[in-house]
């Protein structure tokens, strides 16, 4: 963030991550674009940020149009000045096996989580590119690099952002530009989504593994808009599943298989009258913190992609050190 108050947008800014992620920049002094589909839910998220010590505009758009995005743009500089960070972080999902997920349900997830992403990456650089500065984050997952049963149009999109983004880095390199490209990839989330995801299921969803607070992800997002990282990895089960896919995939899809099926719903039934927001906001009180707070951490570990792949890197060559002198050893032993 180059100035003490930035210009900052950020995507599905009403509840869970996104509306920490305001509450953290707001702490900063930031001046803040809130976009999301649910008005008055933006303008309770609007009223907060003001509260923390920011400045804030709530601007309702789903984020599937580029054109209500492009236009919730043009607002922001307008009323704030130029953009100077972009957070994508819309997002929504289906809780079902592929067999029985409907086509129009496969595209709607991927047109809010992945041209979403897109979406509000094209309309930050058509004012950053200009300028030759910005920053924009997107906000990924775990998911975006293994994939769990039940969650394919929410992985599926997820995959697709990180193709996206890295072709969009080799560019902006290519070209020489100062804007920078960041990905955050969070675990599970202490978010409400778990209280309005369409589920094919007769019981209420939930996260899988260990647990994080919305605050925590926010952290991790505000570092990254400063500090433009290539990734960061938040959580250590994030930094597990992703290594564990690197090497061993196949192990990965039984663990997936056995585990993920059950793991991901509480025993409580669906309530009656339960409404979804696919394609429509549910009216209700919206929150940052999901049913979760009893399971969900505080902290979490932070690594960036490139610490990672080296610590990795040094156990593979101190493993095979340890191999060769073993070798070595049985062949002295042997002669």
């Amino acid at each position: 963030m180059p100035t003490p108050s930035p210009v900052v947008v950020i995507t599905g800014a009403s509840a869970g991550v996104g509306r920490a992620t305001a509450h953290a920049f707001a702490r900063r002094g930031a001046r803040i674009g809130l976009l999301a589909r649910d008005g008055e839910a933006l303008h309770a998220t609007e009223r907060e940020v003001e509260r923390l010590g920011g400045e804030a505009v709530a601007l309702p758009a789903d984020v599937s149009d580029f054109e209500a995005v492009d236009v919730a743009a043009e607002a922001v500089e307008e009323t704030l000045g130029p953009i100077d960070v972009w957070v994508n972080n819309a997002m929504t999902t289906v809780f079902s096996p592929v067999r029985a997920l409907e086509p129009h349900e496969l595209h709607r997830v991927t047109q809010v989580c992945y041209f979403g992403c897109v979406h509000g990456t094209m309309a930050a650089l058509r004012r950053m590119l200009p300028r030759d500065r910005g920053t924009i984050v997107q906000v990924g997952s775990a998911l975006a690099f293994r994939g769990i049963p039940l969650q394919a149009a929410y992985c599926g999109a997820k995959h697709a952002i990180v193709g996206f983004t890295d072709s969009l880095r080799a560019e902006l390199i290519h070209d020489g530009s100062n804007v920078r490209l960041t990905a955050v990839h969070l675990p599970a989330m202490n978010t409400p989504q778990f209280d309005w995801a369409r589920v094919r299921f007769a019981r209420r969803p939930q996260p899988v593994g260990a647990i994080m607070q919305p605050e925590r992800a926010a952290v991790a997002i505000l570092h990254a808009a400063v500090h433009a990282p290539r990734d960061l990895w938040v959580g250590g089960s994030t930094v597990q599943t992703i290594l564990g896919q690197m090497v061993a995939p196949g192990l990965m899809d039984r663990a997936a298989a056995r585990m993920a099926y059950e793991q991901q719903f509480r025993p409580e039934p669906l309530p009656a009258g339960y409404r979804d927001n696919l394609y429509e906001p549910v009216h209700a009180p919206h929150a940052t913190h999901g049913a979760f707070d009893a399971e969900a951490s505080p902290r979490a570990l932070v690594l960036r992609e490139a610490t990672v792949r080296g610590l990795a890197a040094a156990g593979g060559l101190m493993l095979a050190a340890g191999l060769a002198w073993g070798v070595a050893a049985l062949a002295r032993r042997t002669a």
